[in-house]
């Protein structure tokens, strides 16, 4: 009997929100799909942060992906950017651990590490291997997808390895794991 499981995976922003889906039928995966949320034309940051919720929760009850990869945002000198950021893969987290799946995050260099080699590669060098890898016709305009489609595949990867990842199950485990970040 072969084993299946979709992967979905989801690069937050507040301007734009990209997500790629991947299939695994036993050790081979598959493209399923890609594309992207325009945040920009919503002036208020908590519509774009109920907007990021309710799409991720419209990608599960579409595809009922088992597993959730994310990239977890990066650490810049903007800290009202890094909280936005924050926020948004919150909500995103918040939508799947909502439906019982889990979610995996990982580091936007291990990401572009697991798919070129290279962990200061650019979005262009991470597409064009996604491209290669995935047998995709042709590359998205903006690459906020791939990014998204870059976290699935960087979890299909690494499944079954836990160096640098954090993997929750459900909120208990997300408070278990994260006891220092409760008040």
């Amino acid at each position: 009997m072969k084993q299946e499981r979709i992967i979905l995976g989801i690069d937050p922003g507040t301007t734009i929100m990209g997500f790629g889906l991947i299939r695994v039928v036993d050790k081979k995966m598959s493209f399923l799909q890609l594309n992207e949320l325009q945040l920009s034309k919503y002036p208020d940051h908590y519509v774009r942060l109920r907007l990021i919720f309710e799409r991720t929760i419209e990608l599960i009850e579409t595809h009922h992906p088992d597993e959730i990869a994310i990239e977890a945002p990066f650490f810049g000198k903007n800290v009202q950017s890094m909280l936005k950021l924050g926020r948004a893969q919150g909500v995103a987290m918040a939508a799947g651990l909502s439906r019982d799946i889990p979610v995996t995050e990982y580091a936007p260099k291990k990401i572009k590490m697991a798919i070129t080699g290279n962990g200061n590669a650019s979005k262009m060098q991470v597409a064009k291997m996604l491209q290669s890898l995935l047998d995709l016709k042709e590359l998205p305009k903006n690459l906020d997808s791939t990014d998204g489609l870059a976290a699935a595949v960087c979890h299909f990867f690494n499944t079954g390895r836990s160096v640098g990842k954090k993997s929750y199950s459900g909120w208990g485990a997300f408070v278990k794991q994260n006891e220092d970040r409760i008040v």
